[in-house]
């Protein structure tokens, strides 16, 4: 591949960021600047022109989805895939390294990956052996400090000799205790992938020279949201040679609460001196409004560095400001600009809800699902993370792993095999007091006891053994369909005969797709490598994360949180409940950096879109069962009146004026504000015409109920039949 078709279509600054190969990059991406493209081109650039190996490159970034996103474009570039490239995310490069280098800290290289379901159940075991009120020592707080820790670097050995970890004694004793029984379950939690890597790597110089002499060049994207303990593997895997490039945007940093630090890419200069540093200020997303006016939010904030971001999109609709009454007007508005933007040829797929907190949701999908609209929610229940679907894995899990405690407990009566509670406390009590797996302190109590349950728990363990013959070699889907007929799961749920077990047939059907389709996908590789198919695809599902099972769809509304949205683009998009307290969050407002990191979120939010950009708010929110009275974000006040176009709901204006409608053209209103109707006895007239905001004009067919409980039937001109409340039907009569 010539050096002109990589290069093809780049702009001046990009082709500057692909071609400075030696030393301290700092590529300063700003929002929709084509990083990606950069990041790809990079790659190809070296391997092409400049004769380095593929595997002599490491490049890290934080989804799945953008490693392969960005594997698909190398490969793309090269012509085939470079299979020595070492190209994924954090804790997938780390679980690689530690799979074959883990032996040097003493642990087996069989560990399993514990998800935060797992790590939550490990603390709770714990909290039972040390005596200790879970009501008083919340388990959710133990391990967010936990994690904390990790993702500052400190192992339990590291806090004795620091004076910074808050005199926080329990819980760092607590950390100690908990790192023990994830050693005695040869399990490892998602911080300790890249902690233990840290750890290798410094306490095994000979490991930490082979993977510096390896990887020559590092590239790491989304440096802004690198913590304490990926900044220092970022660092030791660099050394003095230091081709180091990484890319990012201080103004996209979002996720200090899980550890981010902003320092890291505010630093990079300080940390390298020499190093060059490439601005990418032009955006191919966005309109001049919606880059102007987002550009004027996030300028508002004083630990960034400056870009001035520019693009040849100079047209395009203002930013609209919508102010609803209440949170009910204000789904109802934001779905009636969805249909029609999809009257006039959008898709449904082309428009995302945006909010700050998951909870905001619901109000939005009951209106979708009053229009029949249909919708996505991103970063609710993950397909793996579906109880039955967690179970079967668990049971693979147990297999690969026999010491795994909680894979053990989870299934050990799953379906339910009468081995219950008690058992299962005895057993635990047994093996704590000798240090043995849970399995093993079963085994035990079974074989010292008498009765059913002893002969249950035999059976139960020698099945499990058995189950293990043909796990080094049988394909992933053959041995979880054993698994779904043998351990009875399949069986329960069809002799339930529920609609939610019919559900959940569903669900482990396509689990049993997906393993099939990770086999055809790895097919190749995985007679060559040292580890099983079931113990590699027990590492892929470990990583999966929400927004790599997101797949956009043409039939369906995206809703989703700011944070989820980062990676992604939209045509349109609602960046909802602008409010303070709601955007910027209550938690953040009394704290200078935490408000800079909620006006960096609102940056990426309004960043998303490409054509349109709707900012809403209501007056009044229902909140905790009453209703309060909200003032507008102090981010709209941010946004110059050049970008914006204003516009206050008709309700809002009724509210605002003492109930009377103000609607142009005279029309009478028919909503919940008025006490009677044109009938006299408060019923509405069959026959009547009326106007509806989003479906248009109709005849009513029939109406049940009175005031604001009034249901009424219309046949609409456009859309045909609706059955709608007067309360929130806002209609016109004509």
């Amino acid at each position: 591949m010539s050096v002109e078709s990589i290069l093809e279509g780049l702009n001046p600054e990009q082709t500057r960021a692909v071609k400075t190969t030696e030393g301290p990059l700092l590529v300063l991406a700003g929002a929709g600047s084509g990083k990606t493209r950069v990041l790809t081109s990079r790659i190809a650039y070296l391997i092409e022109v400049c004769g380095i190996p593929a595997e002599s490159i490491l490049a890290v970034t934080f989804t799945n989805k953008a490693a392969g996103e960005m594997r698909e474009r190398v490969e793309k570039h090269l012509g085939g895939e470079p299979r020595e490239l070492w190209l994924g995310t954090f804790h997938s490069v780390c679980v690689r390294i530690l799979r074959r280098e883990i032996g040097h800290l003493g642990r087996s290289r069989g560990f399993v990956i514990y998800d935060e379901g797992d790590s939550l159940g490990v603390v709770k075991e714990l909290l039972k052996r040390r005596s200790l009120d879970p009501k008083v020592h919340d388990p959710k707080r133990i391990r967010w400090r936990i994690d904390q820790w990790k993702n500052a670097g400190w192992l339990p050995s590291h806090l004795a000799q620091e004076s910074g970890f808050g005199g926080d004694e329990l819980n760092a004793d607590l950390y100690a205790g908990y790192q023990k029984l994830l050693a005695d379950s040869n399990a490892l939690d998602f911080g300790d992938l890249l902690l233990l890597t840290v750890e290798l790597f410094r306490r095994t110089p000979k490991v930490l020279a082979h993977y510096r002499r390896r990887w020559q060049y590092i590239l790491v994207d989304e440096y802004q949201d690198t913590n304490r303990v990926q900044y220092d593997l970022v660092g030791l895997l660099a050394g003095e040679r230091a081709n180091l490039c990484v890319v990012g945007d201080p103004d996209q940093s979002i996720y200090a609460w899980r550890g981010a630090d902003i320092r890291n890419i505010l630093d990079f200069e300080r940390d390298h001196p020499e190093a060059a540093v490439v601005k990418l200020e032009q955006n191919y997303r966005s309109t001049q409004p919606i880059l102007s006016g987002a550009t004027a939010v996030v300028k508002n904030n004083a630990g960034r560095k400056d870009k001035e971001m520019f693009t040849e999109r100079s047209s395009g609709a203002k930013i609209a400001r919508f102010d609803a009454l209440n949170d009910r007007e204000e789904a109802q508005e934001v779905v009636r600009r969805i249909l029609s933007s999809v009257d006039g040829g959008a898709s449904f797929g082309a428009h995302a809800i945006l909010y700050r907190t998951n909870n905001q949701s619901r109000v939005f999908e009951e209106e979708l699902l009053k229009y029949d609209i249909a919708y996505t929610v991103v970063g609710g229940v993950r397909f793996y993370e579906r109880a039955e679907v967690k179970d079967a894995l668990a049971y693979l899990r147990l297999l690969v792993n026999p010491r795994d405690d909680q894979a053990l407990r989870r299934i050990v009566n799953r379906p339910a095999r009468g081995i219950g509670k008690t058992t299962l406390d005895r057993a635990s009590e047994r093996a704590a007091r000798g240090g043995l797996s849970l399995q093993e302190g079963l085994l035990e109590y079974a074989s010292e006891s008498g009765g059913r349950t002893a002969a249950k728990v035999r059976a139960f363990l020698e099945w499990i053994e058995a189950m293990r013959e043909g796990i080094k070699t049988d394909p992933v889907h053959e041995i979880a369909s054993r698994v779904l007929e043998e351990s009875g799961m399949r069986r329960a749920l069809e002799n339930e005969a529920t609609p939610e077990a019919e559900s959940r047939l569903g669900n482990l059907a396509e689990w049993v797709v997906g393993a099939e389709d990770f086999h055809l996908a790895n097919a190749e590789v995985l007679g060559s490598e040292e580890r099983s198919g079931l113990e590699i695809y027990l590492d892929q599902v470990a990583l999966i994360a929400d927004l790599d099972n997101y797949r956009e769809r043409a039939e369906c509304v995206s809703l989703m949180t700011v944070h989820s949205s980062k990676g992604l683009e939209f045509p349109h998009i609602f960046l909802v409940g602008m409010e303070e307290g709601i955007f910027p969050h209550a938690s953040a407002m009394s704290d200078e950096d935490g408000l800079e990191e909620e006006r960096r979120l609102c940056y990426v939010g309004m960043t998303r879109a490409m054509q349109t950009l709707t900012l809403t708010a209501a007056d009044e929110r229902r909140r905790f069962g009453s209703v309060n009275y909200q003032s507008p974000s102090r981010f709209l006040d941010e946004i110059p009146d050049e970008w914006l176009e204003e516009t206050t709901s008709e309700a809002g204006r009724r509210g605002r004026y003492g109930g009377r409608s103000v609607r142009s053209g005279g029309g009478s209103s028919l909503d919940y504000s008025y006490s009677q109707e044109p009938n006299e006895s408060g019923a509405v007239p069959e026959g009547q015409r009326v106007r509806h905001a989003v479906f248009g004009d109709g005849t009513i067919l029939q109406s049940v109920g009175s005031g604001t409980n009034t249901k009424l039937r219309i046949r609409f001109d456009r859309v045909g039949m609706k059955t709608i409340m007067v309360r929130y039907a806002n209609l016109d009569l004509i």
